[in-house]
Parts: C-alpha cells; sequence; structure tokens
C-alpha cells in the first residue's frame, strides 16, 4: 500500500488492448455481478479438461454451452480448480445448492485496495562488501519474483537485461501485447513475463474505466507508477547517479538486481483504486503455474477482515494454494497505524510486513529573523526563499483565537499574506497540507510551514512551492517568536540529504499495528523494511515523477524490500519452505537501531517498539542468510492451524480442495510452529510445543535464553538442544505461567536459542486475564 501525495492510500488502473487505445465497455445487466465457483483442489493435471468440466458446470445452471461462454469471465485451472462468471443471484444460489459435487462454494466477487539508495546500504547489503547475502546469492539470479499490482513502465533503465543470461529453462509464463505495449519489444531477459486482468472488474463495473482524469491502459503498461516502483525496488537493476530532484543522490537497485521479474497487472484507475477478488485468483493461478518463485503483493484490504477460508478472501486463498505449491508470497501489513487491530494479509501463511524509517532525512533550515536556525521536513528543490515575512492567521474575538490558523480551514481575513510564508497547525494527515498549500498559494503567499504531529512519509508540493514540516514543539517555538516580533521574518533554504548514525531508524507512524483482529495468537506484521520516502522507478506520468523516478512511502514499498531479500535467500537456500524463509526473517531482525539503542515506533504519543510495531523486527537479510535453527511448517501444519481457528471440517475441505477432518480434541493455536510466542489470555499455567530445525553446522548445541514478559515465568524443557548429523530437529515446551491474578494489557519477552554464533530469538507477547 502506498500513501505517496500522488497515490496515497488507494490506487487503481485500466486496460488497452494491442497497439491502439482502447476504452472498453462490457454491458453488464443490472441483475448480473461476478461471482467465484470454487471447486477446490484440480482432479488431474490437464488444464483443457478442467476448464471443459468448467464450461459444463455453468452451462448446467444458464440452460446452454454458448450462453455460459457469454458469461464465463476466468476459468481457474493451474494452482486450484473453480471459475468466476457473471451471475444473477438466483442462479449463484442454485449453483450453491444444486447437488455438484464438485462446486465447494460460490461467494461473490470483492475489491482490494493498493496499499503504496539507501536501503539497501541501510540493511548491511552494499554491492561493494565481497561477503553479503547480496553476493553470496549471485543478486538472485536464476529467481523468478512476481508482482501483482499496477503493471509496468517497461522502458525504464531499472529493468535493463544488460548482463543476464539465458531466462531460466522452467519459466512457463508469457508476455501480452496490448495497449502501448508491444511483448516482443518490451520484454526482455529481465522482464520475462508480463500479463494483465481485467474482466473480473470489468464485468462487475460495466462502465468506461477509462478517462482524461485517471490515464490507463489495457495492456501490462504502468500509468500510474506503483506497480513500477514497487518492481523497482524488489529486483530493479543498477542504474547510476540517479537522484530525486537532486536529493537522494547515488546508484539505484533492487534487492535482488539479477532476479527476474514477471508483472501480474490487477488494478486499475477507477473509483479511486479498485483490484478485483476474481482477477487476483487469476493472477494466482496462472502465477504458480507460470514458474514463478515468490509473490509479492503490496494491496490489501480493510477491517474487518474475512476469515481464512472465506473465498471473498482472495489474498488468503490464493496465497495459501502458491504456498502449497512452494511459492512464498509476501504482502504489505496495512498504512492504517498507528491504531492498534489495523494489520491486515494476516494468514499464517503470508509474510507480512510492516514499515520503518531508515537512517536518511531531508531537513530544510528554517531562519527566523532572530537568527535562530530550526530544522524542518520537506522535499523541497525549487527556489530559495529569501528572508521575507512570517505569519499566523489570528482570530481575535472568537471562542478559540487558533481557530484561524488550522491548516485544513484556514481564515486569511485580516492576516496580509501576500509575499509572506504563513505557520498553520493541524491534526490532519497530508490532505491539510495540500489544503493549506492551495489557500496559501491563492492568497499570494510563497511558502507553508505545517505543525503536525511527528510522522515521516514526505511528498513535494505541486510546482516546488515549499511546504515545510515541523513538529508541535517547533511549531510553538516559530509562533512565540512571530507573537512576540512586530515583524517576523523568515528565509526558507532548500532541502538537504543527511544520512548516518546520528539519525535513528523508527516504526512509521502509518505502518498498521497488531495485534491481529481475527487470530490473536497469530503475531503479525511479521518484520518490518524500509518503507518511507523510498527512491525507485515509476511511470513517468505519474505526477511526481522526476525522469521516471519518485519517492513513495506506504508498506507497499516495504513488502518489496522483503520480496527482494526472499529472492536472495532462495537463490542460496532453494530447499527453503515459505515457513522456513519467514522463520529466519522473524528469529534474525533487529530490534535495535545502528546505534544500539532500542527503536522507536512514531504515534501519538511515540513509543518504545514492541512486536506489535515490528513483528520480530527490521529485516537482517545477512543474519536471514544463516540463521542456525528454523521453525518450519508444511500443509500439515497450516490445516491443524485451521482446525486450531475452530473452523469447521466443511470449510477446511473447500479450501484445501480435499477431504478433511479435524481431530475431535481441540487443538491448541498456541502450539502452530510460529517463529514467535503470543498468549493473548494467560490465566493459569500454559504450556505449548515448538520444534526447530537445524539449519546451520551439523553438531550445535544450543542453550535457551529467556527474557520473561512482565508478570510471567517462562521455563523451557529441555533447556539445551544437541543436533547432530542424524538428529537434525528437535521439539521443546515452554510454560509461560502468570505471576498475579489481575487483567493486564500485553507485556513483550523473547525466548532465545544461542550457540555461541546465532541467537535465534523468538519475540514473545504475554496478556494475562483473570477468568
Amino acid at each position: 500500500m502506498d500513501i505517496s501525495a500522488s497515490i496515497f492510500v488507494i490506487l487503481y488502473l485500466v486496460f488497452a488492448f494491442n497497439s491502439r487505445s482502447i476504452i472498453l465497455v462490457r454491458k453488464v445487466e443490472a441483475t448480473t455481478n461476478v461471482h467465484i465457483v470454487y471447486m477446490g483442489e484440480r482432479p488431474h493435471d490437464d488444464p483443457t479438461l478442467i476448464m471443459d468440466s468448467h464450461h459444463r458446470v455453468l452451462a448446467d445452471v444458464v440452460g446452454s454451452r454458448e450462453l455460459a461462454s457469454k458469461l464465463m469471465v476466468y476459468s481457474y485451472k493451474h494452482g486450484f480448480s473453480g471459475f468466476a462468471a457473471k451471475l444473477t443471484d438466483s442462479q449463484a444460489q442454485r449453483m450453491a445448492v444444486t447437488e455438484i459435487p464438485s462446486v465447494t462454494q460460490v461467494i461473490p466477487n470483492s475489491f482490494y485496495t493498493l496499499q503504496t539508495t539507501r536501503s539497501w546500504d541501510y540493511l548491511g547489503l552494499s554491492y561493494n562488501a565481497p561477503a553479503n547475502l547480496l553476493n553470496d546469492s549471485k543478486m538472485g539470479d536464476g529467481v523468478i519474483i512476481g508482482i501483482l499490482d499496477t503493471g509496468i513502465w517497461p522502458e525504464s533503465q531499472s529493468f535493463s537485461d544488460e548482463g543476464l543470461g539465458p531466462i531460466p529453462s522452467r519459466w512457463k509464463g508469457s508476455c501480452e501485447s496490448g495497449e502501448l505495449f508491444n511483448a516482443s519489444k518490451d520484454c526482455n531477459k529481465k522482464l520475462i513475463g508480463a500479463r494483465w486482468f481485467v474482466d473480473g472488474l470489468l464485468a462487475e463495473y460495466g462502465q468506461p474505466l477509462n478517462t482524461s482524469e485517471n490515464r490507463e491502459y489495457f495492456s501490462p503498461r504502468d500509468a500510474n507508477g506503483h506497480g513500477t516502483h514497487t518492481a523497482s525496488t524488489a529486483c530493479g537493476s543498477f542504474v547510476r547517479n540517479i537522484s530525486y530532484k537532486g536529493l537522494a543522490v547515488g546508484t539505484l537497485r533492487g534487492g535482488a538486481p539479477r532476479a527476474r521479474l514477471a508483472v501480474y497487472k490487477v488494478c486499475w484507475n477507477v473509483l479511486g483504486g479498485q483490484c478485483s477478488s476474481a482477477d487476483i485468483l487469476k493472477a494466482f493461478d496462472e502465477a504458480i503455474n507460470d514458474g514463478v518463485d515468490l509473490l509479492s503483493l503490496s494491496l490489501g484490504t480493510s477491517i474487518p477482515l474475512f476469515s481464512n477460508v472465506d473465498e471473498r478472501s482472495g489474498i488468503d486463498i490464493g496465497s495459501f494454494h502458491a504456498v502449497r505449491k512452494g511459492v512464498t508470497v509476501v504482502c504489505g501489513a496495512g498504512n492504517e497505524g498507528p491504531a492498534a487491530q489495523t494489520v491486515v494479509n494476516t494468514a499464517s501463511w503470508i509474510i507480512t510486513v510492516g514499515a520503518n524509517t531508515i537512517d536518511r532525512k531531508f531537513t530544510v533550515p528554517i531562519i527566523l529573523g532572530n537568527n535562530k536556525t530550526i530544522q524542518g521536513e520537506a522535499i523541497f528543490t525549487g527556489k530559495e526563499i529569501e528572508f521575507t515575512g512570517l505569519v499566523y492567521p489570528e482570530a481575535p474575538g472568537q471562542l478559540d483565537p487558533n481557530s484561524a490558523g488550522v491548516c485544513e480551514a484556514l481564515s486569511l481575513n485580516g492576516t496580509s499574506v501576500d509575499g509572506n510564508v504563513v505557520l498553520c497547525f493541524t491534526y490532519l494527515k497530508r490532505v491539510s497540507i495540500m489544503t493549506a498549500v492551495s489557500t496559501v498559494r491563492g492568497a499570494g503567499g510563497v511558502g507553508v510551514i505545517v505543525a503536525k504531529n511527528a510522522g515521516d512519509a514526505l511528498s513535494p508540493c505541486s510546482d516546488n512551492f515549499p511546504c515545510i514540516e515541523v513538529d508541535y514543539e517547533i511549531g510553538t517555538q516559530i509562533l512565540n517568536y512571530i507573537r512576540s516580533t512586530r515583524s517576523p521574518m523568515v528565509k526558507l533554504e532548500l532541502s538537504r540529504t543527511l544520512v548516518g548514525k546520528h539519525i535513528s531508524a523508527n516504526i512509521a507512524y502509518f505502518s498498521s499495528r497488531g495485534p491481529n483482529s481475527i487470530a490473536p495468537a497469530i503475531l503479525k506484521p511479521d518484520v518490518a523494511a524500509p518503507g518511507v520516502n523510498i527512491l525507485a522507478a515509476t511511470s513517468p506520468l505519474n505526477r511526481v515523477a522526476d525522469s521516471g523516478f519518485a519517492m513513495f512511502s506506504g508498506t507497499s514499498m516495504a513488502t518489496p524490500h522483503v520480496s527482494g531479500i526472499v529472492a536472495l535467500l532462495i537463490a542460496l537456500h532453494p530447499d527453503w519452505s515459505p515457513a522456513a524463509i519467514r522463520s529466519s526473517l522473524v528469529t534474525t531482525a533487529w530490534r535495535n537501531d545502528t546505534s544500539g539503542l532500542p527503536l522507536f515506533a512514531e504515534g501519538s504519543p511515540r513509543k518504545l517498539a514492541d512486536p506489535f510495531d515490528y513483528g520480530g523486527g527490521i529485516i537482517n537479510p545477512n543474519g536471514a542468510a544463516d540463521p542456525g535453527l528454523i521453525y518450519d511448517m508444511g500443509m500439515t501444519e497450516y490445516v491443524l492451524y485451521l482446525c486450531a481457528l475452530s473452523y469447521n471440517s466443511s470449510s477446511i475441505s473447500i479450501l484445501t480442495g480435499q477431504p478433511t477432518e479435524c481431530p475431535i480434541e481441540q487443538l491448541s493455536i498456541l502450539d502452530v510452529n510460529l517463529p514467535s510466542i503470543t498468549i493473548p489470555s494467560l490465566s493459569s499455567s500454559t504450556k505449548l510445543t515448538r520444534t526447530v530445525t537445524n539449519v546451520g553446522a551439523p553438531n550445535a548445541v544450543y542453550k535457551a535464553v529467556i527474557d520473561p514478559p512482565l508478570g510471567t515465568e517462562v521455563s523451557v524443557r529441555p533447556a539445551i538442544l544437541v543436533f547432530n548429523s542424524t538428529t537434525k530437529s528437535m521439539s521443546f515446551t515452554v510454560t509461560v505461567s502468570p505471576t498475579h491474578q489481575i487483567n493486564t494489557g500485553y507485556y513483550f519477552g523473547s525466548l532465545s536459542w544461542m550457540d555461541g554464533v546465532h541467537v535465534v530469538r523468538s519475540p514473545m507477547s504475554v496478556r494475562t486475564q483473570v477468568t
């Protein structure tokens, strides 16, 4: 998800066919809507026979094969069996209740929204270092990353295939031509797949998509820039001497610069941005068959969440089948922070990513007329504002004398603004800054200083108009100067790039937080990654683009950072499962910044970060390459997880496509073999089990080190794990007991296994509840 000014939290896009611009109009009867008919696991491996069976099932309900062909939207025939079709409510009901053994569930289409340099060096993946994960994995060479997003701008230098070898022989995907996208010219040995899926949206929407306000292409081409940005971040090639308006100068590249890229365009520019679950499921289905190694999705839904077995939860369902085939799936946590319980994409088989800042800031010196210099933050690269008047709108005689100075409702009556810089205060987000800029510019002002809650995501104001952000403390200092001076003056210098250890990383203000609202015992997010002011390629049509590059912020940007690192891990450890990869990321993550001090989480108030902010911590690529021990899971464990959530056997069978019976004895969700421990309701002594697998030196001895959450006693049996060439996996029991009988909030600690080389740390989150 992206929260840049140009894209915001919601983004969507449209398509084009062949070489001409086309406005697609699909007439859909008012009584028909797209429904997804889910049929579970494929009965066999012949996709033609599977597709034919879908048409037969639909024809039985609508009356003829000819009509069935017109109503069919998609046939899902690779990762699982099912189809999407335009049905009336009565037809959908008949489909669901008729005695068609192969049909397990019929659900209505639903929609998702998009979530939207220095970061790789910050993560310890400098390409100049001889020994790190980047170079040990040959920069991800041979790994295929699938991106489900808004498409691709193929001409970007980030997708050059210079120096790459042949396309991996196992690749079965394709590039599809369309509007202003020529598959034979626009794809290469880097961009090896480019497909687009819009039928689910068009069948539902039934109106022209392409408008003058929202340019789109019916093809893989990306008019918006969000998909190009995420793809460039994950696996973009080296592009030297890149900056954004002169800031953040350096070599631009993705996390796995030699990995191959397959793009699946599923999000479109309509109604503020829409991604149909029917289109998303089709992209999952095709990507699994194409041969991708991992899938990266910077999009999500909103609270309240559908259950993991609800077919309306398209990402959960599609990702389940991908992970079942060994394809790792990485998704954004969402941009609804800092409120608690806002994290999305919470299924246990998904790697869920929060966002953090890095050790870089863009500061603007604000020089007051009394020669005092104050630092603000902005992307301001226009013309420096020499000393000029500084004003704050007052409202004398009003019940609230400060009401005139509220950014989103500035009242400039009686305030001379022409040629001056205006100070205002706000409690709101970016929209209030845009409103203040519009008002001040319209009155002839030359700049705005916005006092607001501490944030982190920056975006330039239109035409390089200076809009400088400060916190309330600094804003109040400036206001006191204005009120105590007859002719207050100010000078605004241009933005400067500051980098280094004196700038601490934090969990971003916007990053969605746990605990998990649908399964509180499953820690989400899993990890955090850089997602603030990330410089990457974009569509040149994006209004904030600078020569085809831009800075965006959001968990959309954090997600491809993790996807790039996952590609490196797959290259280094091709036999690791998606769960093993997730475990390596969580247990080795950083909880401290580069100074060694604990991380903070931005919010109101700012606080020390905890597992609900960052999961295991900020992703540590080089640590994840050699984690020592891993907590592994396969399909059996995921089914037990679903049983532990008390989903009934029929619902689980629908998801898996196979008959599934949960054990009669209720399973404990606390025993799911996750690399974390979360106990939402501890009322008495509680035991849970975990199993670890040694992936380090064959002969190793690990000792347990416990940092118990406040108010608990924690013990581990056995407390020493001894591995050798024959003993590669061992189980242990953790006992957690409350030390007081009182209801509390969550307290945090950890369980670590240490062998003198590795620290395999599992975050612990415990809430005591008296029953």
